[in-house]
């Protein structure tokens, strides 16, 4: 297993960090999975093997009964791994019970706490935005957490490049805990991440945590042109996360992941997250599993190397059209481009 800096922190990171959105199977999270105790404590066992050494959750998945089987599961080897979880979410239907005001903050990561039965959090992150609380109400809140103890590090999760920078520019500003890392959606077949978050990373030293790498299973081989889907799985056309914009262009990856997973005697799922590990700002990529079977399959990808014009073909077949005013900067700008601009690119320019 490799480690890695989470962003220009010094905390080290496995490269394949163990999801648990599959741990209860309560309420909307039972479509995703339904995983109990026994076999999560086997899952988190076959991680921390391997070498994995952060495990994400967070208090809305399953209603908080994810975080209490990450806590009994790693209960009495606590030093021997990294805990992450979230907030943003509604965990009630209190006007309070949401959002990123202080008070839900705090009090979020005091229930987390107690659900995960430990005294600190090695990464607190923001969920998602929220728009109608003050920036400077969020970052304090954060800070409070980290002078307290309570959180090692704090990062945010599917915030626009926007969000972001006003919330590190009010960090900056005020002294606070600056965000270490952000955790967004990033795939072969969703790059959009490419246009601002990736190239935010690289030029404000934010760690990329990689969720869903393998968009739901779009990536996993089964979804193929001319092919029947897996029965019970979902219709293309009704896939919204993400969203399936160019279904042909998903069977043209779908058949370059294939074909050189088949050269290398592996899954397309390892070739997939393989490709995300080559990818500028990636510190880990978050994998899950609903069987012990496909998270030893997930967790083979760490020691997979792909071969140069392997990863060329990739890009290739998966590369996004450029947006203004990106078109325009790489007609006009070539000459004058910083490491983070060439992230998005340097395929389009000589």
């Amino acid at each position: 297993m490799q480690y890695r800096t989470l962003g220009s922190s010094g905390l080290k990171v496995s490269a394949l960090t163990l999801g648990t959105m599959t741990f209860g199977g309560g309420g909307k999270f039972a479509l995703v999975g339904s995983t109990m105790h026994e076999e999560a404590t086997r899952q988190v066992d076959l991680a921390l093997e391997a070498g994995v050494n952060l495990i994400d959750t967070a208090d809305v998945y399953s209603d908080g009964l994810s975080e209490e089987i990450v806590g009994a599961a790693v209960k009495g080897r606590r030093d021997d791994l990294l805990l992450a979880s979230k907030v943003r979410f509604a965990m009630g239907s209190g006007p309070n019970d949401a959002g990123l005001s202080r008070h839900h903050i705090l009090r979020g990561a005091e229930a987390s706490l107690r659900r995960l039965g430990t005294d600190y959090l090695d990464l607190y992150q923001l969920h998602q935005w929220d728009g109608v609380t003050p920036v400077e109400e969020i970052v304090a809140a954060l800070d409070t957490l980290v002078q307290q103890g309570k959180a090692r590090y704090v990062g945010i999760s599917n915030f626009s490049a926007w969000h972001a920078m006003k919330l590190l520019g009010v960090a900056e500003r005020t002294g606070a805990v600056r965000p270490v890392s952000q955790q967004i959606h990033y795939t072969l077949q969703a790059r959009e991440a490419e246009y601002e978050l990736v190239p935010l990373s690289l030029d404000q030293g934010l760690g990329i945590l990689v969720w869903s790498p393998l968009a739901g299973g779009l990536l996993s081989g089964k979804y193929r042109r001319g092919h029947q889907p897996p029965e019970g799985s979902r219709g293309l056309s009704d896939w919204n996360e993400p969203p399936v914009r160019d279904q042909e262009k998903l069977y043209d990856i779908v058949e370059v992941l294939v074909e050189i997973a088949q050269g290398h005697g592996v899954s397309a799922a390892q070739v997939a997250l393989a490709w995300l590990l080559t990818r500028p700002a990636v510190s880990s990529v978050i994998i899950g599993a609903r069987t012990t079977e496909q998270l030893q399959d997930n967790l083979a990808s760490a020691s997979l190397e792909l071969a140069p014009e392997e990863v060329a073909r990739l890009e290739e077949v998966s590369r996004p059209d450029l947006l203004y005013p990106y078109w325009h900067q790489a007609a006009s700008a070539s000459d004058r481009l910083s490491a983070a601009d060439l992230s998005l690119l340097a395929p389009h320019v000589g």
